[in-house]
């Protein structure tokens, strides 16, 4: 037996409860981990608070990311006593996730733990750093240096945000922090950022082109604020767009585009290829401080999802939340 957090549905009403499993209710695939850690990303919150279409089928265990120790194999590529990492891949959502004492996973899903970093500093990291990684890389290579000027991050008080701006400032450019939590600006300026606007700035109304401000930035909202975000722009900059807590839709315009040349990235880590994924990983243990695990993360038990899943939802949640399992 062993304890997991599980979703069910009764009457179209969502519940979630900790409850112990048998083994047998495991699914059928390929590689058994003892899952270390976990956590709690906004895609988790969705899930488990029923307020957004996350799951695909009931029961189900949430938790987009994990990270522990390989106790059976099927897969010639993982061993017993292997460290691994999963994150992505529709798990938490098709298929049961890390919220879990045990799990198991398709092996193509797995990631090696990278030397340099233990299983619970890969949780802190996650599905948000992988995701705020994957966004400085696309800015690299759409040529954003930075001599160029500043790179401004949006929701940096979340688990991406946060993340983003540590990586930035680890590779020298000069990171402006947009943030709804004033409260915050002490950590955002310990992480790396140089200085802090209020989000009220970036929620005026939007022209079709404002003054150019910005190399490149990192939007994890959507919605106004990253329309703001591309009319101030500079030419030939870049946005790299990974997230839609402000909403789905985008109402601006095609002028950043075409008459300043500027380039919108989206950044996907669901699906991500292996390669990519890998690189990701062996960047992110090289670049991240010490002080960041420190300073952007929080460990919680799995009791205590459901509580910080709602206030993850309501903007209440700074930088990472573990999971010990």
């Amino acid at each position: 037996m062993f304890k997991a957090l599980v979703l069910r549905q009764d009457d179209k009403q969502s519940t979630s409860s900790v409850e112990q499993l048998d083994e047998a209710d495991l699914p059928n695939e390929a590689v058994d981990v003892t899952v270390d850690y976990s956590s709690l990303n906004y895609k988790d919150g969705l899930a488990i608070t029923g307020k957004g279409k996350v799951v695909r089928s009931f029961p189900m265990v949430p938790g987009i990311d994990f990270s522990g120790t390989v106790t059976q194999s099927k897969s010639k590529r993982f061993n017993i006593g292997d460290k691994v990492v999963l994150t992505g891949h529709g798990v938490g959502e098709k298929y049961w996730g890390g919220m879990a004492e045990k799990a198991k996973a398709n092996a193509d899903w797995l990631v090696p733990l990278v030397d340099g970093l233990t299983t619970k500093q890969a949780m802190q990291i996650g599905t948000a750093g992988l995701t705020a990684m994957l966004s400085v890389m696309a800015l690299e290579e759409a040529g954003v240096k930075p001599e160029q000027g500043e790179v401004l991050v949006t929701g940096a008080s979340g688990g991406v945000g946060s993340t983003a701006i540590s990586l930035l400032h680890a590779l020298n450019y000069d990171v402006v922090a947009v943030t709804g939590r004033t409260e915050n600006t002490s950590l955002l300026k310990q992480l790396g950022a140089s200085r802090i606007i209020s989000r009220d700035e970036m929620q005026s109304k939007n022209k079709p082109l404002d003054a150019q401000r910005w190399a490149g930035a990192i939007d994890t909202v959507g919605s106004h604020i990253l329309a703001k975000v591309l009319s101030q722009t500079k030419y030939g900059g870049a946005v790299a767009m990974c997230g839609l807590a402000r909403g789905l839709d985008l109402p601006t315009t095609v002028m950043p585009f075409i008459l300043r040349g500027i380039k919108l990235l989206g950044i996907d880590s669901v699906y991500c290829p292996m390669e990519r994924r890998q690189q990701a990983w062996q960047r992110l243990a090289k670049l991240l401080p010490a002080t960041y695990f420190e300073q952007a993360c929080e460990q919680i038990t799995l009791e205590q999802v459901p509580n910080f899943a709602a206030k993850i939802l309501r903007g209440q949640v700074k930088g990472r939340l573990v999971i010990k399992l």
